[in-house]
């Protein structure tokens, strides 16, 4: 075991100005909503400080915790998620806009697909990395690795979450290529995985609809393309400065909860084509210290590890602004760092701190 050091700098600053923003924007996003919901306006805000506070203190945990001890407990850890997956069919689960994918502890509720998310990264990273070139052995890799993505994919699916479930499947096939597959097989996955994804799409009517107001927004405006027509309305609204932060108009019930999938759309809005542009510099500035420690990591399981988590913050960024600019077919997803939720943000929080910890443990300049 080498040397621990300082912790990136750099990549912590860069996540609590994110996480800071995502404060202030989800309480200007989220004010008329839950002056009309919830009698408070201030209700989202409180409940995005508070887990904030409580994400920086894991983010802390996480830093300090031995990372290498992730691999031992990969197993547990993927077997709670599943277990907390469970519980979607217990009496604890609850189905909110016809998807069941909350587990309501009474205090707080809980979405278990963002802790899939992890701990399938820390399960696949952990078995990757216990033998050289393991990937590239279809009967001892390339089958095991399959069924972790396969359980790891299906168990949101079944929540009717197919937008999470891709980005993790893209997140984990990105791991295998970074371990080593070879490209007929990775040719092959990407494939299959198309062929599983237009199945999942076709199956679902509300699915087919959003595909059909991807390619003309305006032609679906009272109903599948309303979402995405009232984003680039106010990304276009915006224009260079903003109209001024608190001033959005379409977080007056034109956007579904607009602090959530939609928010970029509402930083356009008001804090114009800066406010959109500095938002994408932190998350760049956060992917790329991301990388810098997967390549300068010492040993195959921090490296996966810290390539896996970037490989998550980026797929899902993408995802979050290209469905805000109708750059892909709509789907919900939140933006990492930014968007209300209490599961989301906690997850990522562990994420750096995972990566501070791996940092910690490599020669890289910290300054």
């Amino acid at each position: 075991m080498s040397k621990r050091r300082a912790s990136d700098f750099t990549l912590m600053i860069a996540t609590i100005l994110l996480v800071f923003i995502g404060i202030i924007m989800v309480f200007s996003s989220s004010f008329p909503e839950a002056l009309h919901k919830k009698n408070d306006g201030y209700y989202f805000l409180k409940r995005q400080v508070i887990y904030s506070i409580i994400g920086f203190f894991v983010m802390l945990f996480f830093m300090n915790f031995n990372y290498w001890t992730l691999k031992k407990l990969s197993k547990p850890i993927f077997i709670s998620c599943i277990g907390l997956t469970a519980l979607l069919f217990t009496p604890l689960g609850i189905t909110i806009n016809g998807a069941k994918r909350w587990v309501d502890f009474g205090f707080f509720t809980f979405m278990p697909s963002e802790a899939i998310k992890l701990g399938s990264i820390i399960l696949l990273t952990s078995f990757l990395s216990k033998g050289n070139k393991r990937i590239r052995n279809i009967k001892k890799g390339v089958l095991p690795a399959l069924i972790i993505i396969g359980l790891s994919c299906g168990l949101i699916l079944i929540q009717k979450d197919l937008s999470t479930s891709a980005t993790l499947g893209l997140t984990l096939v990105t791991i295998l290529f970074i371990a080593g597959m070879k490209i007929y097989q990775l040719v092959f996955l990407a494939s299959l995985g198309g062929a599983l994804g237009t199945i999942a799409i076709v199956s679902e009517e509300y699915r087919m609809q959003r595909i059909m107001s991807f390619t003309d927004p305006f032609a679906y405006f009272t109903g599948a393309g309303w979402q995405v027509a009232q984003s680039l309305y106010a990304l276009g609204s915006g224009g260079l400065f903003g109209v001024g932060l608190g001033q959005s108009r379409q977080k007056f019930f034109y956007i579904p909860e607009p602090y959530n999938d939609f928010i970029f759309s509402i930083i356009g809005e008001e804090l114009g084509f800066i406010g959109c542009v500095t938002v994408i510099l932190l998350l760049l500035l956060i992917i790329w210290r991301g990388i810098r420690i997967a390549l300068n990591s010492k040993d195959a399981f921090g490296c996966l590890l810290a390539s896996g988590i970037v490989a998550l913050i980026t797929i899902q960024s993408m995802i979050h602004i290209a469905v805000v600019t109708s750059s892909i077919p709509p789907t919900g997803i939140p933006l990492p760092f930014v968007s209300f939720g209490g599961t989301s943000l906690l997850v990522f929080m562990s994420s750096i701190g995972m990566l501070l910890n791996i940092s910690r443990y490599t020669e890289l300049d910290r300054s």
